[in-house]
């Protein structure tokens, strides 16, 4: 693999324009889909995206920025999704150019909920791309780091080994440390899984639960994830590395993380339809506790965690008392 494959990046959100700028770092033109014609013209004006981290300045020189999703991939030759899992569908609808040839990596956090299935097996079973071809960006790593250039740390998991290196080389650069794995299937459901841990993290918070709880909640969070991982895709693997426990930690704990701003409002009192309004952001985890709730059920997993925010959020349950009752599960 040389400098000369075409990366491009498709998203217009946060997580898509921090990939954007590390690979800037590195790579002289990255082509990037943006749906949003204000946003496409904003950033070509003022060099910076007007919606998200936009104190993230761009060198226009390096950048292809197009709203028609076909030319942007009939031209890269590497494919980054960054496109939130509820509107990937609908976004691929689009589409009239193959994917022959093309690389795709998911830096998606969510399940399509179409098909019920994480990026990369959507990608395999709707449009028959080889796993060798597939791969995952997982954090622990929030997009509002990126554009403060604090160090932060990313895994890049894919089947192929080379095609994993090359994509962290791309990424690397003073403040973004990479590490690869072969893990696929395993790093993804994780990425999706922490966003549903983070929202019963926000819901303890709001309903007045302390330190001393959360702590025993992520501590039965990530045995949690471990079951339901195991249940999809058994190999050996580390559950305290940190494309697993890291991604759960980050994303429970931090300031920036939607998914407990989301659970936080909901244990505050808002409605689901209320809270989403009021954020004007995607929550992945909303979405993606209908379809892990469905998936454990069908596996026979235990996870009162996943069950107790499904309670909440698909089945309208009392925060105060589903929690009072999961703290009794426990240990």
């Amino acid at each position: 693999m040389t400098d000369q494959n075409r990366i491009a990046v498709l998203g217009g959100g946060s997580w898509a324009t921090a990939i954007v700028k590390m690979l800037c770092e590195n790579v002289d033109t990255v082509y990037w889909y943006m749906r949003s014609v204000y946003a496409k013209e904003h950033l070509q004006r003022n060099h910076h995206n007007p919606n998200y981290l936009s104190a993230v300045q761009f060198d226009l020189d390096q950048l292809v920025v197009s709203n028609d999703i076909n030319e942007v991939v009939e031209k890269a030759d590497w494919l980054v999704f960054a496109i939130p899992s509820a509107f990937l569908h609908d976004e691929l609808q689009k589409l009239e150019v193959p994917f022959d040839g093309k690389v795709i990596f998911s830096a998606i956090k969510g399940i399509v909920p179409q098909s019920s299935l994480i990026v990369g097996e959507h990608f395999h079973k709707t449009y028959d791309i080889d796993y060798e071809d597939i791969g995952v960006i997982t954090g622990p790593c929030h997009a509002e780091e990126v554009a403060l250039e604090r160090l932060s740390y990313l895994t890049i998991a894919c089947a192929d080994e080379d095609k994993a290196k090359f994509l962290a080389s791309k990424l690397s650069s003073r403040y973004i440390k990479t590490k690869i794995s072969d893990d696929i299937i395993g790093t993804e459901y994780a990425a999706m899984l922490k966003n549903i841990y983070a929202i019963a993290a926000g819901i303890a918070h709001g309903l007045g639960y302390g330190d001393n709880f959360q702590s025993v909640l992520m501590s039965n969070a990530i045995r949690e994830m471990k079951r339901s991982i195991k249940k999809v895709h058994k190999m050996k693997r580390n559950i305290n590395n940190s494309a697993y426990l890291g991604d759960l930690l980050v994303t429970g704990y931090s300031v920036f993380s939607r998914n407990r701003m989301f659970g936080n409002m909901i244990g505050k009192g808002y409605t689901v339809k209320s809270a989403q309004m009021e954020m004007n952001m995607v929550a992945e985890g909303y979405y993606a506790t209908n379809s892990a709730y469905k998936l454990n059920q069908q596996n026979g997993t235990k996870t009162p965690i996943i069950d107790a925010v499904y309670s909440i959020l698909y089945d309208n349950k009392n925060p105060k008392k589903v929690f009072t009752k999961l703290a009794e599960e426990l240990d």
